[in-house]
């Protein structure tokens, strides 16, 4: 008797778990457009006079090796700019940022001497920036004039 292989199940289970890595998401609130090369994403803090949204964006600098806090916001900011040109934005109007914590290491010792026991412990949370913005398609006229 022959085996079915179930590959259709253990692509579907793949895909949720690599899903579950993900550290960009966005929900669509407008219509997507052509997709934009990356280095034309601008970021704005305030909204320009002209523009379209398309997506709301979130991001994180998880699964990356940056230590310092400025560069975990320039990878999650990385990361959106990407999600954003592939949604045809030429805009990302940031909403917020935030420490996000997503563990912590932890190290212990202990020694014992005759009858005593000493132990002592160590634990550091890993944090990482979270950030959310608007994909937004900027009109023309004001594309003329980004924010300094």
């Amino acid at each position: 008797m022959r085996r079915k292989t179930r590959w259709p199940i253990s692509g579907a289970v793949l895909a949720v778990v690599l899903s579950a890595c993900s550290t960009t998401s966005h929900v669509m609130l407008g219509q997507a457009r052509t997709p934009v090369p990356v280095e034309q994403v601008v970021l704005y803090r305030s909204p320009p006079q002209h523009y379209a949204e398309i997506a709301l964006i979130k991001s994180s600098s998880r699964h990356s090796w940056t230590v310092t806090e400025q560069g975990k916001l320039n990878k999650a900011i990385e990361r959106m700019k990407a999600e954003a040109a592939a949604l045809g934005a030429n805009g990302l109007l940031l909403q917020s940022t935030q420490d996000e914590v997503s563990g912590s290491l932890g190290s212990g010792s202990s020694g014992v001497s005759g009858n005593v026991g000493i132990g002592i412990g160590l634990s550091v949370p890993i944090t990482n920036i979270a950030t959310t913005a608007l994909a937004i398609h900027v009109h023309p006229a004001d594309e003329e004039h980004p924010p300094q």
